[in-house]
């Protein structure tokens, strides 16, 4: 007997990562994707009209985020699996979306095969985590730091972000950064978007000030 293939339900405010993973899901993977959306107010409808096995959802959208629709979904009674696509390594994210009951949280930048796979397995019933973050997650298990305290912040920070994060406090640009190091203008743009990310910030300033008010901790008392 044939098994049917995943039904799925996408929400991506950016339209060509949305495309790009209905293509790879649908025609890589034979799943069929039921629907796509970049907005959140039509998720509701979507999930109601389509009945799909699993909802792919993005974290960063604008103006409402994924963990407050998905919040909105939970007590309107819309109990249908999710799986969080997204580039945030927060464990603030992570630990939000797992006492919301998420079936997984994948990051944008696995491999497209290793992004298949685990929404098969998530399909299946099972937990499925990007690998870069399974020690995030064990940590929540074990009852580490607080997700979102200072502390679990600054230990999501590689070395480099943490130098960089330094040279953000000093008030120095992108440009003076990237000279001082050695490396590329856009290398250091790249480094400064997962600070954000890995922060919760949404810009230099708030990165600047939580460096401030955590200099020891970061080891940034001299940049």
């Amino acid at each position: 007997m044939t098994t049917p293939p995943i039904k799925l339900v996408l929400v991506d405010d950016h339209s060509l990562v949305r495309q790009g993973l209905a293509d790879l899901l649908s025609r890589g993977a034979g799943m069929q994707v039921m629907a796509t959306t970049g907005r959140a107010d039509e998720t509701f409808a979507l999930l109601e009209k389509h009945r799909p096995d699993l909802l792919i959802l993005d974290l960063r959208m604008a103006p409402t985020d994924g963990i407050t629709l998905l919040k909105s979904l939970r007590e309107k009674g819309i109990d249908t699996p999710v799986v969080i696509l997204t580039m945030s390594e927060a464990a603030e994210d992570l630990a939000a979306a797992l006492r919301l009951g998420v079936r997984g949280y994948l990051l944008k930048d696995m491999e497209p095969a290793d992004v298949i796979d685990a929404i098969r397995a998530a399909a299946r019933g099972e937990l499925v985590v990007a690998p870069s973050i399974a020690g995030k997650l064990a940590a929540i298990l074990q009852g580490g730091e607080e997700p979102g305290s200072a502390a679990s912040l600054v230990k999501q920070l590689t070395g480099r972000e943490r130098q960089i994060l330094g040279y953000v406090a000093a008030g120095m640009s992108n440009k003076a950064i990237a000279k001082t190091l050695g490396i590329s203008h856009d290398t250091v743009k790249l480094h400064v978007r997962h600070i954000l990310a890995k922060l919760g910030q949404s810009s230099r300033v708030e990165a600047a000030v939580f460096a401030v008010q955590n200099r020891a901790a970061l080891g940034i008392d001299k940049p």
